[in-house]
């Protein structure tokens, strides 16, 4: 699982073995330390709700997706497209823009393998 932060915008790239845990239920986690600054640990995970989700602390952020638009998405690769979602904070400069997608030269591999 990779993650990009751009100002207010949070990406997460995952490859198909990673969206097969997904779509089975498993969620994913990952952690990132700076240095002997601090640490942030990510998870992902699919929801039954209709949008995407974001909670947790400032060193342990939880995302959710939506399982069916997850699994319609899935149906559909390889695409460079991916799920987007809007996220209000507290202040206007606050949202969120949240960006998922599959790795579609890793998607292309296998799903185009022998």
């Amino acid at each position: 699982m990779k993650i990009q932060i751009e100002s207010q915008k949070l990406r997460i790239r995952i490859d198909e073995n990673e969206l097969a845990r997904l779509l089975a239920g498993d969620g994913l986690e990952t952690r990132t330390g700076f240095a002997d600054a601090f640490a942030i640990s990510f998870a992902v995970r699919t929801t039954q709700a209709d949008d995407a989700t974001f909670s947790g602390q400032a060193d342990a952020w939880q995302i959710g997706l939506p399982d069916a638009a997850l699994r319609e998405h899935a149906s559909r690769l390889p695409t460079r497209e991916g799920l987007r979602y809007t996220m209000a904070g507290k202040d206007a400069g606050d949202t969120l823009q949240l960006l998922f997608d599959v790795d579609v030269r890793d998607s292309v591999r296998h799903r185009r393998s022998p």
